[in-house]
């Protein structure tokens, strides 16, 4: 097992900078997600820690090593693609051996740890078969197996369960979760999809067009998103962000004509030196940190009811703003007949608050 470290880590495709002097540590036996939206350059940094692409620029340690410039081989790292990238015309049996193959493990030593890894993930019953032959479920067991197999210092994967259904996604979660936790490995984990980064990641590195926008556990990044960039891409349905103005004075916002009590909000110690009175700011609360109400209320501002949609144990209800638009989950399993204007009010402990440049008011 090793530690890895990125030092302003950079990578450039003729004029397209796809990572951006990225600085990260990611510690011994931790798993470590890298989310964003497609094309922000989170593979491409995998692939730099692999030695599939060379840095523009920086440097990458595993361990106390600096590896920057050595060859994929000599890294000690297993990498799962999306695609799993099986050889097709080898049994599951030599697709799992492959990389002992490579390091000369002597026949009888390989078979023997192919079948141990195998039978641990559920797989030894298919080791005759080809990947054609077995479902896409099996095929990412057999790619995680050829991972595993060789006693990798590291773990990369890339999308692994992209290419499976929600249910089998689902599994395939916990599958991995409990590996992981098990053997102790550092690994590295690449998605766009935020459930999967949160229900696997013991921290976070949110990217955003080759940069890093925030790095936290998975309740650090929801809960305290650092920027507008953030607070808009995690969470489903994301944070509400609401555009107010401060009445510094007062300790209020203006939402919608309504005063919102802002005197409660950890940001607020100190803000004189970091706001000005009358500012243009967004005020964020998560869906579920919303309380609707059918008539008017205290610290409350006034909505239009657009659409209510039950989704079994829950009701997301979906409202509008003046020109913004606003979701409120609510925790029923019956949806409420609400008229087409109700009140919302925030709960004034989880009220954060963003300048005009997107940051985080702290």
């Amino acid at each position: 097992m090793a530690s890895i470290v990125l030092k302003d880590l950079s990578k450039t495709f003729g004029k397209v900078v796809a990572v951006d002097q990225v600085n990260l540590t990611i510690q011994d036996g931790e798993f470590f997600a890298l989310l964003g939206p497609s094309g922000c350059g989170k593979t491409t940094t995998l692939r730099m820690i692999a030695g599939l692409e060379t840095p523009t620029s920086g440097t990458i340690f595993i361990g106390d090593q600096d590896m920057t410039n050595c060859n994929p081989r000599e890294r000690d790292v297993a990498m799962v693609f999306q695609d799993y990238a099986l050889y097709p015309h080898m049994t599951i049996e030599e697709n799992v051996g492959y990389p002992l193959k490579v390091r000369r493990i002597n026949q009888a030593e390989r078979k023997q740890r192919v079948t141990d890894v195998s039978n641990n993930l559920g797989i030894g019953s298919l080791l005759e078969r080809r990947p054609g032959q077995i479902s896409g479920g099996q095929q990412q067991r057999a790619a995680v197996a050829r991972a595993v197999v060789h006693h990798a210092q590291v773990f990369l994967f890339d999308e692994p369960l992209s290419n499976l259904d929600a249910k089998l996604r689902f599994e395939s979660r916990g599958f991995l979760k409990h590996l992981q936790k098990e053997l102790q490995i550092t690994t590295v984990y690449v998605t766009h999809d935020q459930a999967e980064a949160m229900a696997l990641a013991d921290r976070i590195a949110i990217i955003d067009h080759g940069k890093v926008a925030q790095v936290g556990s998975p309740q650090e990044v929801y809960l305290r998103p650092q920027t507008v960039f953030v607070a808009s891409f995690l969470g489903n349905p994301p944070m509400n962000l609401l555009p107010c103005k401060l009445d510094l004075a007062k300790r209020q916002v203006q939402i919608n004509g309504s005063q919102i009590d802002v005197s409660q909000v950890s940001q607020i110690n100190g803000i004189k030196t970091l706001v000005s009175e009358g500012e243009n700011l967004s005020l964020g609360i998560r869906p579920e940190h919303i309380s609707l109400y059918a008539e008017e209320t205290a610290q409350a501002f006034p909505a239009e009811l657009y659409v209510t949609q039950p989704l079994g144990s829950e009701v997301l209800v979906t409202l509008q703003v003046a020109e913004t638009t606003v979701s409120v989950r609510l925790f029923t399993d019956e949806p409420p007949e609400l008229p087409r204007r109700v009140w919302l009010k925030p709960d004034p402990k989880r009220i954060l608050l963003y300048r005009t440049d997107g940051n985080l008011v702290a």
